[in-house]
């Protein structure tokens, strides 16, 4: 499949691939190298990966969500140093929970909290990433940062596993809020499952897998299906201002998509006091 298209694919990406993966594989079957993904996903995880093509690579800033919803599993009485399952066990113990306490305990932390972010992640600390220092045995102290939980609900408890729904903020790591969910009950465990069900306005419902765009089955989205914006057709003159870059003045919405009169997208200009300037350049 050689196609040149520019687009967004909605991934829902299958377990034990890395989101570098999905984009090999999508970069294969499109036959570009012009490719990224949108929200780095766990080799654990699946769910929705946003796949940027060709010139829409250039559209990764303005989908940057600010929250994402995810559905995580959680097994008791397992301590691991990645903070999920595929990580190294460092304490195994009988663990209990009464559900009371757990849907108390996962009320707690709707709103902002400080998190610790985990040892096993690529934020930087001094030019280093923290699963360098992880790996070395080196300790490090643990940045923190402000997420916030919007919505939590614990969806199954049974035996030694539970599962819960929870929207929350660009960045919070979810293996981090486990963490502290069971640190305050008092226990131990570990993440199991995660699944992305939704980032922004991309939701998984709408995501095809990637043996379903093998297939062919699979429908690429532009810029008018992901953002809220008007397009305009520009004459030769207007064009050439706006290959260069140029701010330009007009009448037009907060933020526009011009096109040539062959309906080439152009660039994404958004309003500046009393100009357009470019937002992004197709």
């Amino acid at each position: 499949m050689k196609l040149e298209n520019n687009g967004i694919l909605i991934i829902n990406k299958d377990k034990d691939y890395t989101s570098r993966d999905v984009v090999n594989v999508i970069s294969k079957e499109f036959g570009t190298k012009k490719a990224g993904h949108n929200g780095t996903l766990d080799p654990l995880a699946t769910g929705v990966l946003v796949i940027c093509l060709n010139r829409y690579t250039k559209l990764n800033k303005l989908l940057a969500s600010n929250e994402k919803e995810y559905i995580a599993e959680v097994t008791l009485g397992i301590k691991t140093d990645t903070l999920d399952i595929e990580g190294t066990v460092l304490e195994k113990k009988e663990t209990y929970i009464n559900k009371n306490d757990l849907e108390k305990a996962l009320q707690k932390f709707v709103g902002d909290y400080e998190q610790e972010v985990p040892i096993y992640s690529a934020i930087k600390v001094n030019g280093k990433k923290l699963y360098e220092y992880a790996r070395s045995g080196k300790e490090i102290i643990l940045p923190k940062k402000k997420v916030t939980i919007k919505k939590i609900e614990l969806l199954k408890f049974k035996d030694n596993k539970f599962t819960f729904k929870c929207l929350v903020s660009k960045g919070t790591y979810i293996r981090s809020l486990i963490r502290d969910i069971l640190d305050d009950l008092g226990v131990i465990g570990t993440m199991s499952n995660l699944t992305r069900t939704k980032q922004g306005i991309f939701d998984i419902k709408d995501a095809y897998s990637l043996e379903e765009v093998r297939k062919g089955n699979y429908k690429l989205l532009n810029i008018k299906d992901v953002l809220d914006i008007d397009k305009v057709t520009v004459s030769n003159d207007l064009k050439f201002k706006i290959l260069n870059g140029n701010k330009i003045k007009g009448n037009y919405s907060d933020m526009v998509l011009f096109l040539d009169e062959d309906g080439r997208e152009l660039a994404i200009y958004k309003k500046d006091n009393d100009d357009y300037k470019v937002e992004v350049m197709l």
